[in-house]
This record gives C-alpha cells, structure tokens and sequence, in this order.
C-alpha cells in the first residue's frame, strides 16, 4: 500500500495467525527450542571470548589510515609495498583521510603504476608473460568464441568491438617503443664508426 492515502492494515494477532498457518509460533516458547538447556539469553553478549582481539605481529609496511590510531588487529602481508607504487600508496594513507577523494585517486594511479611495474618486470624477467595465453584469445577459437560473442543476449555486446583494442594496445605500444629504442641505438653506433 506504498503511495496511497490508506491506512494500512493492522498486523494479525498471534491467535489469528496460530490459527490460519498450521505451526506456526511453534518456536515462541523456549522450552520447545531445540537448543533450550544450553540457550542462554543475553542481548549484550557479543559471542566474543575476549574484550580486544589479539594483535598479529606489528609489521611497520602496512598501510594505516590517518583517521585510525593502530592498524586493525589483524592484516594482510602477503605482498608488501614496492616501488613507486608503494611510494604512491604511503603518501595516499599518510597524507589524506579516507575521505577525501585525493587518497583514493592516489590508490588508483597506485595499481595503475603497480600494473605498469609488474609489465615492465616481466619484459626484464627470463619468462615474460605471453599475451596470446594469458588475456583468452586462444580459448576464442577453441570454445566457441565466435558464437558465444554473436549471442544477442549478451550484456557487453556494445563495447566487445573495443575490448580486442584496448587489451592489445599497450602491447602494441611497448613493441612500437623498443623497436623505436632499437632503431635510434643502431643510428647512434653506425655513426660512432
């Protein structure tokens, strides 16, 4: 009755709805609960076994928000900062609050930059990452990509013409600036002779 002038109507009465629903308010009365000797009452309990949580080990990496007195007694430490990366995330939490927007555009150009390091470390590495592999395109030929992209019924059909674009441009990008690299230092050692 949301919207209307009308009053809505009263709720039933347990009697009513005793009567009308078979079984129901069979749990009303605590005795007829299952767990009735070990229930115990308490709206203040928390079901907590202690007052403070014990604290993980200190580590002096992880974030902390301006806005907290310690970091929360319990954090991740799988992978530490490094980095610009990790210098972009140490200004964010050591500069702004939370709540500023300054702290969260600063953790976004973070990962942007993160992304950009782990890149540039795999073209450095001795197995760098395969694109063909790794982004799916395989799996187009070989589990019915073609016809599962052409389904009307797909929410992404829109934008599926820029994805191919936008996953392959940095990769152009990269091979366009070495090859540029290794133009100009075959430019500059053919005239050092």
């Amino acid at each position: 009755m949301a919207y209307t002038p009308d009053k809505p109507p009263l709720a039933e009465s347990t009697d009513d709805l005793r009567a009308r629903i078979p079984g129901w308010g069979a749990d009303l009365d605590p005795k007829d609960r299952p767990a009735f000797p070990r229930e115990r009452f308490d709206p203040d309990a928390s079901g907590a076994h202690w007052t403070f949580p014990e604290r993980q080990e200190p580590h002096e990496d992880r974030e902390r928000s301006i806005e907290h007195k310690f970091v929360t007694p319990a954090f991740g430490t799988s992978v530490g900062l490094k980095g610009l990366s990790g210098a972009l995330r140490r200004v964010a939490y050591r500069r702004y609050s939370e709540g500023r927007a300054a702290h969260w555009l600063i953790l976004l150009a973070a990962d942007r930059v993160d992304v950009l390091e782990s890149n540039v470390g795999s073209f450095l590495s001795l197995h760098p990452d395969n694109p063909f592999t790794e982004t799916g395109v395989v799996s187009e030929l070989t589990h019915h990509g073609l016809s599962s992209r052409l389904n009307r019924k797909r929410a992404d059909l829109s934008h599926q013409w820029i994805d191919p674009v936008i996953v392959s441009a940095p990769w152009v990008a990269g091979a366009a600036v070495a090859y540029s690299a290794a133009k100009r230092a075959r430019a500059l050692t053919s005239q050092g002779r």
